[in-house]
């Protein structure tokens, strides 16, 4: 990378540089495990002109995007969060029969078919041909395409312009940036809304995800940057909000720049705890990889002294941001000999990299391990209250971010 994506500038410092793993969706079936596996540098740098950190497009969104593992409607508290999302846009937009709601990177319809409940006019765009499809098999209409300036002019020629237009958690996920922005302004009446969600680098940093760094994510934002980001297309920031989602993510309320008002204090006082985490100078960014090799440490610490006792660990989910963690740490199936998760698609799989399989969760209860290795930290509250069996054979928990922890649960 010697040019940012956003601003042009050649003035990018490293951040952390987390080696070569393979991509974090492209999980194995069986008869892939002899055959030779790509892996691609994962190094993060930020910009010191417009403060977006970011790492080399190395990867298309076309690579994986297509056929795509993660359908959102697994995850419980995510189909719940979506929910709320819609009954409140419904609320504070005043959205009704005769309005235009359009998500884009629409998965298979976890949020959208709130909206169909609402007898409110809606489509998704969505890249992916097989989540896209159970979208459409749900009754969320879906349409199978990448945004761009084109796309969006397109849809919005078809269909109408949309009073709001949603992208929750793709932001990061384009190297084309500034045109996936016009195509979000194409898209949204001049009058609209537009919503997005997204990871804030803030608490990324502060605790230490760095599991959340992968090929997908070509951006990590602050709001700082993300002001920037959303001018290039045309769009200016009103008002946002702070969520739990993810470890920590922003909710960016932006509008046309023709139709936006002062943005709200919520907006300056976000900007000035980034401004007092040093997150636009580089103090902010140089002890992060120190932090990263301790969680590496601490949890190859856990786990080789929990085999060396002959006490069995295994792990529960098999997200994007688990396979960075596998791969950065060098956890391979002798240290973890299993994780489980609740897709389907997933199932008689293996890790990219890792090379550790894939089973149904039902498989924890039938082997009673000692721990089980939490994959997707991020839904702690959730998955503590699903995994609370393994109290009935003295099983516990293990979070690995932002530092290792081990709990007891009860039934």
């Amino acid at each position: 990378m010697t040019r940012c994506r956003l601003c042009g500038s050649a003035a990018l410092e490293s951040v952390v540089d987390l080696g070569a793993t393979p991509p974090c969706e492209s999980f194995l079936a069986a008869d892939q495990l002899d055959l030779p596996e790509p892996a691609y540098p994962l190094h993060l740098r930020v910009c010191t002109e417009c403060w977006l950190a970011q790492i080399p497009p190395l990867i298309t969104p076309e690579e994986t995007f297509k056929e795509y593992a993660y359908f959102s409607s697994y995850s419980t508290s995510w189909v719940e969060h979506a929910r709320t999302f819609v009954t409140d846009a419904v609320r504070r937009l005043a959205l009704g029969a005769d309005s235009f709601v359009v998500e884009v990177a629409s998965n298979d319809g976890y949020l959208l078919r709130h909206v169909v409940d609402r007898g409110i006019r809606c489509l998704g765009i969505e890249p992916s041909v097989n989540v896209g499809a159970a979208a459409r098999d749900a009754g969320v209409p879906t349409v199978t395409e990448f945004l761009g300036p084109d796309t969006g002019a397109a849809v919005r020629a078809e269909h109408g312009p949309a009073d709001l237009v949603v992208a929750n958690n793709v932001y990061a996920h384009i190297p084309d940036v500034i045109g996936f922005t016009q195509g979000l302004r194409a898209l949204v009446a001049d009058d609209g809304w537009v919503s997005i969600e997204v990871q804030h680098l803030l608490t990324l940093i502060e605790e230490n995800q760095y599991d959340t760094i992968y090929h997908e994510h070509f951006q990590y934002y602050t709001v700082a940057s993300a002001i920037r980001a959303l001018a290039s297309g045309g769009l200016t920031l009103v008002d946002v909000e702070l969520l739990p989602t993810h470890g920590g993510s922003i909710r960016l309320w932006a509008r046309p720049a023709e139709a936006a008002a002062e943005p709200t204090r919520q907006v300056a006082d976000v900007l000035d705890r980034e401004k007092a985490a040093g997150l636009q100078e580089l103090s902010g960014y140089t002890e992060f990889s120190a932090r990263v090799a301790k969680v590496r440490r601490d949890l190859l610490r856990f786990l080789v002294e929990a085999a060396e006792r002959g006490e069995r660990v295994v792990g529960y989910g098999a997200p994007g941001k688990g396979n960075t963690l596998l791969n950065h740490c060098g956890v391979r199936p002798d240290l973890l000999p299993y994780t489980v998760d609740r897709n389907p698609y997933k199932h008689g799989r293996f890790t990219p990299g890792t090379r550790i399989p894939i089973l149904p969760p039902e498989r924890i209860a039938a082997d009673r391990p000692d721990y089980v290795l939490v994959l997707p930290w991020n839904l702690r509250d959730e998955l503590v209250e699903q995994l609370s069996f393994v109290h009935e054979w003295g099983g516990r928990l293990v979070f690995p971010i932002p530092e290792l922890s081990v709990v007891e649960v009860t039934s």
